[in-house]
């Protein structure tokens, strides 16, 4: 198998190299070992028939392409769901007695409240999602969960549905990313049984909505959306939406489904600090690696991981695969010199782009200083005053705007601020801007000056 499971590691690199980090976490961050070869077969468990016909239809083609390129001999991957599907094999038993159908919720059985790192950062969150997990439909319905990518909605919300069903294997869990249910309502007319939609989104006990930005501009998919919603509400079935902003700053949404949400409770996740970036990485470890193969890793290499990919859980996780794969495809130890070798190309595109990045907040801080004749200190300061205020909130406003920055780091570059007083200006901006001529102008000179469109 050694030899099977170097070649996975070898098309992992690649695939890691092609893809965008987000495409690959979500297909392929958790598929670090082979389940089986058989008959010039490699077999590999994925997490759901969700990501199995993704991967089928999108990048088996090219996984197949690579393992040529590596492998002399004619060989080919299958991904399954099951070890039944090996044929020969009877099924193993089932990891959880209770029996639950995991095709038809969709949920990763992985995302757990065990399995979830916590920290500071989303103490509260998890503490909401569990109480609601014990009283679906009642506690917090809806619930809303909000913050940027990489940050473990999808596991929290997950973590629900999981808890739900565990408890109660009658209770019918749906989990669905927006953009599945727009492509099940709008398919091809000719081919669409809405018997068969409703009967998928509105006999159900509970209903777990993924990344519901997804939806904005799609009207007629929100329209059927909202009739979902009222009818799982009334009738006190628990809905869970996520999201990578606040329901007040969704856009080309029904104003009437946004209200909706704010009848709930909305919760957001903030990244993780460095303590809780280490915890991750040793989580990881813990739950997909062997640790025959990766034992002894220093907890100085977890730290230098730590301190370079702070942005989110995606980027941390992504860096640990791509680090643990080039030390074993290239027989080198765990040492932090390691890992600064197998990351180097990585960081240094890394700080590239950070660096242009930087240099744009800081255009934007020193343009509006100028527009208003304030110094950068008093912008980014503690002044109170209008005349410091009002552009301070214009400057965090356009940096949200345009570059869709977390709001706790928008907060670092304004003198430490909060996350929650940076939301409170961009919303109280976004509001403005709706009535008041002159600051509409003012925005938007100034978005002339920046050469950037808003």
């Amino acid at each position: 198998m050694e030899i099977y499971e170097k070649l996975w590691q070898q098309i992992l690199g690649e695939l890691q190299s092609i893809y965008t980090q987000e495409t690959y976490d979500d297909y392929f961050g958790n598929l670090n070992e082979i389940y089986k070869y058989q008959n010039n077969h490699i077999y590999i468990i994925v997490e759901n028939e969700w990501t199995k016909r993704r991967i089928n239809d999108v990048h088996l083609m090219k996984i197949n392409s690579l393992a040529k390129k590596y492998h002399t001999e004619p060989i080919d991957f299958i991904f399954i769901t099951d070890p039944s599907e090996v044929p020969g094999l009877a099924s193993p038993k089932p990891e959880y007695s209770f029996g639950v159908n995991y095709e038809n919720t969709n949920l990763n059985r992985n995302y757990t409240f065990n399995s979830f790192v916590v920290g500071p950062s989303n103490n509260f969150a998890v503490k909401v999602a569990m109480i609601t997990a014990e009283q679906p439909g009642t506690a917090h319905n809806p619930l809303y969960i909000f913050g940027d990518v990489g940050l473990g909605k999808t596991h929290l919300m997950q973590a629900i549905g999981n808890y739900i069903v565990e408890k109660d294997i009658n209770k019918k869990v749906l989990y669905a990313r927006a953009s599945d249910f727009i492509e099940d309502y709008t398919r091809d007319p000719q081919f669409r049984n809405m018997d068969a939609f409703y009967e998928k989104y509105r006999s159900i006990d509970v209903l777990l909505i993924d990344d519901i930005q997804m939806m904005s501009r799609a009207l007629k998919s929100q329209d059927e959306f909202f009739k979902v919603f009222e009818l799982l509400y009334n009738s006190n079935k628990q809905i869970v939406v996520t999201s990578d902003k606040p329901a007040d700053q969704l856009k080309d949404f029904r104003d009437r489904i946004i209200s909706r949400f704010q009848w709930g409770l909305s919760i957001d996740i903030q990244a993780p600090d460095e303590e809780l970036r280490v915890k991750i990485l040793k989580s990881k470890l813990e739950s997909s690696y062997d640790p025959n193969d990766y034992n002894n890793i220093p907890i100085e290499s977890l730290e230098y991981i730590a301190r370079m990919f702070t942005s989110n859980v995606r980027e941390l996780e992504g860096a640990l695969s791509r680090a643990l794969t080039y030390c074993k495809i290239n027989d080198l130890d765990f040492s932090v010199k390691s890992f600064e070798e197998a990351l180097d190309s990585l960081i240094s595109s890394k700080k590239a782009s950070d660096s242009i990045t930087q240099n744009n907040y800081i255009k934007i801080q020193s343009v509006v200083s100028d527009f208003y004749s304030v110094s950068v200190d008093d912008l980014v300061g503690k002044s109170r005053k209008a005349q410091h205020s009002l552009p301070r909130f214009i400057a965090m406003y356009l940096i949200r705007k345009i570059y869709d920055v977390p709001y706790s780091t928008i907060g670092e570059m304004f003198g430490n601020r909060d996350h929650s007083s940076v939301i409170n200006a961009c919303n109280r901006i976004e509001e403005d801007l709706e009535t008041d001529i002159l600051l509409k102008k003012a925005v938007n000179d100034i978005t002339k000056k920046l050469g950037v469109e808003k």
